[in-house]
């Protein structure tokens, strides 16, 4: 059985207390590695080791630090079955969509921040002929990236490739439950010569590793993507510390169909918006809203196409739905689809897992998709985040009334609209509560735009130029032309 290791200051090391937890393959439900149980005795180790590499790595070019990165790039394209694979296996998600999306989407990460950095600028302004103000961006530190389960590679390295290309260097914290692709991204490091202690990753729980990561003195940068609850901590913990957070949490994400909306379309692109992942996508679409006009021939035709999907095998390339990626948040998915009942919804299919995957899966943690009509706005399943393969079907009359059941939550992470009226979409787009809007598509990603939540969904931006100013303090320089006339001003 692999035993997975830290890495810190360039080696992979044991943990220190010894400590180790299972790591369970989502697919079969049976142990496949080991992973390190740290604490705050390692995130003190690597940590040090960090801020010893901290003055050298800000102090290298910004040329040289692109090069390490595109190398690391280019190691992991060069290595996408493997990483898909591993992905696969620690996750519960087919195969085929960690070859397709996540492992590419981390490849560019690495690359438009290792090259976006090489094209960042500051400010100067001329001040009325007697001085010149300009603005240097500086790296902070030490950035403490803490990522979760359901896009590891990808929203690992959504972190730290901006922290490493402003000049910073990281100490990462993986989710514990798919611990495998940091751990295999890290031999990609050392044989792309990053320097040691520039990146360190720390495996271990929230509690016992994560804390101690958000509490350093010495780590004035925390960036965290996860639940709510968690974010909500570590504002209240933070904040006392003036640390600077990027907070990206849950979503209840609206999907807006429009009568006049190409159905063909709109329906392939909320399935996909649905059930991607499992529909463990802090983005995925599980309110979806419909036209009263089009709403049961939509349902209907949705429905279909939700049957259609085929949960399997992970391994399976024929396999469009595998594993959700534990018991306990099999149990959790459960536990809602029940609710919808209780709560006078109607299961118009899925919301049970499947007799038969193949005997290799037969312990999995499978659920079909599940589409539920007959809800309110209000009820606790269309309020609450599942993070799962469920979605509710609402009908609306009006574009008023939409809006408001869009807003009507304590989230506002995204959004989708569906329609022909490209005025209606400027209108709606602009007054729904969502840091992202799409129109006519779902998750096309742009690196060049900010992206974060409101409400309840977090704080801070990542992406582009925003991630880049995230990771670095702006210094102002003032400097005096001297002249015949000095005006002394306060």
């Amino acid at each position: 059985m692999l035993t997975i290791r830290n890495y810190v200051d360039g080696e992979l090391v044991e943990p220190i207390g010894g400590a180790y937890l299972d790591n369970v393959d989502p697919a079969t439900g049976r142990v496949y590695s080991r992973v390190p149980d740290s604490g705050a005795d390692d995130i003190d180790r690597a940590v040090d080791a960090a801020r010893r590499r901290f003055d050298a790595w800000s102090h290298t070019p910004v040329a040289e630090r692109a090069r390490v990165m595109l190398e690391i790039a280019n190691l992991l394209e060069a290595d996408v079955d493997r990483f898909a694979e591993a992905e696969s296996v620690d996750n519960g998600k087919p195969v085929k969509l960690a070859r397709s999306l996540d492992i590419p989407r981390a490849v560019e990460n690495m690359r438009f921040f290792a090259t976006a950095m090489v094209h960042f600028h500051g400010e100067s302004h001329a001040t009325d002929g007697m001085a010149i103000n300009y603005t240097l961006r500086q790296p902070r530190g030490v950035a403490g990236a803490i990522s979760p389960w359901n896009l590891p590679l990808y929203l690992l390295t959504w972190k730290i490739a901006p922290a490493l290309a402003t000049g910073n260097t990281v100490v990462a914290k993986p989710s514990e439950v798919t611990p495998m692709t940091a751990y295999l991204f890290c031999e990609l490091c050392q044989r792309a010569a990053l320097p040691p202690g520039v990146l360190n990753i720390v495996h271990g729980s929230g509690p016992r590793a994560g804390a101690p990561l958000v509490v350093h003195p010495h780590v004035p940068t925390i960036t965290f993507t996860g639940g709510t609850a968690t974010g909500a901590e570590i504002a209240r913990t933070a904040a006392p510390m003036f640390k600077k957070i990027s907070l990206e949490l849950g979503g209840k994400n609206p999907n807006i169909v429009f009568a006049d909306a190409d159905l063909d379309r709109a329906i392939a692109g909320s399935l996909r918006g649905a059930f991607a992942n499992q529909g463990q996508i802090c983005l995925c679409g599980s309110r979806l809203f419909v036209e009263r006009s089009v709403h049961d021939e939509f349902v209907e035709r949705f429905v279909a196409g939700a049957r259609a999907l085929k949960v399997g095998d992970p391994q399976d390339a024929n396999s469009d739905q595998g594993a959700v990626v534990s018991k306990s948040h099999l149990e959790k998915i459960r536990y809602y689809v029940d609710l919808a009942g209780q709560e006078g919804g109607t299961i118009r299919c899925g919301g049970r897992s499947p007799e038969v995957v193949n005997d290799r899966c037969k312990d999995g943690f499978f659920i079909e998709p599940t589409v539920i009509t007959g809800l309110g706005v209000d009820c606790r399943v269309n309020r609450e985040e599942i993070f799962g393969p469920v979605v509710s079907i609402i009908p609306f009359d009006d574009e008023r009334q939409v809006i408001d059941f869009a807003n009507g939550t304590d989230y506002g992470l995204s959004a989708s609209l569906w329609t022909r009226d490209i005025s209606r979409a400027h209108r709606v787009a602009a007054r729904i509560d969502a840091g992202t809007v799409w129109v006519n598509c779902w998750l096309l990603r742009d690196l060049r735009v900010p992206f974060g939540g409101t409400k309840s969904s977090g704080v801070g931006r990542e992406g582009g130029e925003e991630a880049l100013r995230f990771f670095t303090e702006p210094k102002n320089v003032c400097i005096h032309i001297p002249g015949d006339d000095i005006d002394d001003r306060g």
